[in-house]
């Protein structure tokens, strides 16, 4: 049995956490693509994600200094999950 999945995930917030200096680390909050309108024909990619997966989050905390600032309110992401056993 296969228990690799993938998820389609739009960021929904950014969070900075600065100290004295520019942010350290940020907070990224990620949720399922999901729209109210898609074509009646199901053509559009985040159409099919949203029937399989119309629900969740991800809460990630980034603190790699090359990272920091480099993602954006609304961006999307394929997230892949496959087991390690």
């Amino acid at each position: 049995m296969s228990t690799a999945m993938r998820a389609k995930m739009q960021i929904t917030s950014v969070t900075a956490y600065p100290t004295a200096g520019p942010a350290t680390q940020e907070m990224l909050q990620f949720s399922p693509v999901g729209s109210s309108s898609y074509p009646s024909d199901g053509s559009d990619e985040d159409n099919t994600y949203a029937r399989y997966t119309p629900c969740g989050s991800i809460s990630l905390t980034v603190q790699n200094p090359a990272l920091l600032g480099q993602y954006k309110l609304g961006d999307t992401f394929y997230v892949n999950f496959a087991s390690v056993a």
